[in-house]
């Protein structure tokens, strides 16, 4: 397992990290949630993604009494919270002042942790001056109980407002942002942020590298009647895949870029893992798996980077024909 920088932050994130949605507190039982994390943790993986949103904190109560049990010292692990939809009540969700720091101690308690590593806005918060959240997030790293800050799924026009407010204010700027990165969505962490890398120093901690499975190849043939994308609310995007007139044009890429794995004699997750671990602005792709089998393939895949030639990556370039503009500024 190799190590990055997050973004210009002394913290060393695992370029491969391990998260909790859609599995944990839902999907899987308590014991196999707590193989799947063993196997990261012994593949070398220390940075553990969750979200107070993810199964309604049931998530975080799986992730902290395992964390509990396991008894792994805590200058070994990097983990992290959310906070946005914490309930339906009009203060149980957003951005303000008050939510945030309710999320924080109420994620501290699921987790069985001191402080959180990461705390991320989860959405932008439209109803919510940035500088009340930016202040809450700095107070929170002052107390202690949070050592770095950052979004997800801003835009970067929103990234940099916080930025800005932060650096006026004398106050703590984000140090992250987790958006979602894939051969099939780049335009972001491609384009959008482009600037902010040298700007701001961002580090990103990138969800759903594998698509939500559509870059595993297993859904070439159509959705399996048994598939979680089937029935899970949020998957309800790639089951739109398969319903657009450009369907047959997606998966038609995905199986080209399976012959490609193949040529180069590795698999397609490993392919797809190792695409995004080729950026130099990813600092850790979360990934996500209901086997262990699943979790120790998975977290073997940065050792493909290398075989991802100049070539090879204008192949996949060729196949894809998505490569974003980079924005002028």
């Amino acid at each position: 397992m190799e190590y990055r920088r997050l973004g210009k932050s002394g913290l060393q994130v695992s370029e491969l990290s391990y998260g909790s949605w859609l599995t944990f507190g839902k999907q899987i039982d308590v014991q196999l949630a707590k193989d799947c994390m063993y196997t990261a943790y012994e593949a070398g993986c220390n940075f553990f993604d969750n979200a107070e949103a993810y199964a309604e904190g049931k998530s975080e109560e799986v992730m902290g009494k395992i964390l509990k049990e396991a008894g792994w010292s805590r200058d070994t692990l990097v983990i992290s919270s959310k906070v946005f939809w914490g309930g339906d009540k009009p203060n149980q969700k957003g951005l303000s002042r008050k939510h945030v720091v309710e999320a924080c101690h109420a994620a501290l308690r699921r987790l069985q942790v001191d402080y959180l590593d990461l705390y991320f806005c989860h959405r932008p918060d439209l109803n919510t001056p940035v500088e009340e959240t930016v202040r809450a997030m700095h107070d929170l790293i002052q107390q202690g109980k949070v050592l770095y800050w950052g979004t997800s799924e801003w835009s970067a026009q929103e990234i940099m407002e916080a930025y800005s407010v932060a650096r006026q204010y004398n106050l703590t700027p984000p140090t992250m942002e987790q958006p979602q990165y894939n051969m099939l969505q780049r335009t972001k962490v491609e384009g959008d942020y482009h600037k902010l890398y040298d700007v701001v120093g961002l580090g990103t901690t990138v969800w759903s590298p594998l698509a939500s499975g559509l870059l595993t190849g297993k859904y070439n043939d159509g959705i399996p009647e048994d598939s979680r994308a089937n029935s899970h609310d949020d998957l309800s995007w790639l089951r739109g895949i398969f319903e657009g007139e450009k369907a047959e044009a997606k998966l038609q890429k995905i199986r080209k870029l399976a012959k490609v794995a193949e040529d180069v004699g590795i698999s397609m997750p490993h392919l797809a893992l190792a695409w995004c671990l080729k950026n130099p602005n990813v600092s850790t792709a979360i990934t996500g798996a209901s086997k262990v089998s699943q979790v120790e393939s998975n977290m073997k895949a940065g050792e493909h980077k290398n075989k991802l030639s100049e070539e090879v990556m204008q192949k996949i370039e060729d196949i894809l024909e998505n490569k974003p503009k980079i924005p002028q500024y």
